[in-house]
């Protein structure tokens, strides 16, 4: 079996509240975007010797640490707490880019989460497999729907919405700087909103570069203002919206017609797809 999992941007990203729990409440617009990571399930055949059960293979980026950690095995092992699977031989082919805030990881999950459901016939719903996807990271759930979502939270309460930006192009950046969380969060100070993305979306998109935030940025781009370069010259390109995706450090832009960027771009990580 073989599944195609997404990656996601978000559309506007408030940092509403921070928790007693040390974590922090936020409002956000994810949507879906055609640039897939590529998985494929196979049954292991009870003499293959193995020491898991889910014996994963990562092709096109080199991972570090041990591949059982990667949470498309976590997924498996979760499932398999509840469920009598079969061993499994996992691949998994990397083309969203790592530590970009496109939620490549995330998606591996939930898509896996999926394709167990369909390999093993499973019966499970949509409301089943997001109970199971919440508990393995906050964003997890939102590639079960799989559709616009607007997300409060910290990411994992969700509530489509109808969004298209069919036809349009999206040009994405990934300058391969990896930001952690901690970096990410240095500077920002969390206040309710006056206007929520939720609100904005529903306008003409040519109002978004005044109105659609990204609070990362403020924080992210003090230490890397070459984000904050990629993102001008996105506008200069002709994006009618450009970003920063999640806590970065991919940039995008959105574009009515495809864009020739040339070389302005060498030696970084590009994808230009039609949504």
């Amino acid at each position: 079996m073989i599944t195609f999992p997404c990656a996601k941007i978000n559309l506007g990203l408030n940092i509403v509240e921070k928790r007693i729990d040390g974590y922090h409440n936020l409002e956000t617009v994810f949507y879906p975007i055609p640039l897939t990571d590529v998985i494929e399930i196979t049954e292991m055949h009870d003499e293959f010797p193995s020491d898991y059960k889910c014996n994963l293979n990562v092709m096109n980026i080199k991972i570090e640490g041990d591949a059982q950690s990667n949470l498309v095995v976590k997924a498996y092992n979760k499932l398999a707490q509840q469920y009598d699977l079969p061993r499994i031989h996992a691949h998994l082919y990397k083309r969203i880019p790592t530590q970009a805030g496109l939620g490549g990881g995330s998606s591996d999950c939930a898509f896996m989460i999926k394709a167990l459901n369909e390999l093993a016939k499973l019966g499970m719903s949509d409301k089943e497999m997001i109970e199971i996807a919440a508990t393995l990271g906050a964003d997890c759930p939102f590639f079960i729907y799989n559709k616009p979502c607007y997300a409060e939270g910290i990411g994992e309460k969700l509530q489509p919405v109808s969004l298209s930006l069919s036809g349009m192009y999206i040009l994405i950046v990934h300058p391969n700087i990896p930001i952690s969380t901690k970096e990410a969060f240095s500077l920002i100070k969390p206040k309710p909103t006056t206007k929520k993305c939720l609100d904005i979306i529903k306008q003409p998109i040519d109002t978004w570069r005044d109105e659609l935030v990204n609070d990362f940025e403020a924080s992210v781009f003090v230490n890397h203002p070459q984000l904050d370069k990629i993102k001008q010259e996105l506008y200069n390109l002709g994006a009618v919206y450009a970003s920063m995706s999640g806590s970065g450090s991919s940039m995008y832009g959105l574009f009515y017609s495809p864009v020739d960027y040339g070389n302005l771009y060498e030696g970084l990580t590009t994808h230009m797809v039609t949504l």
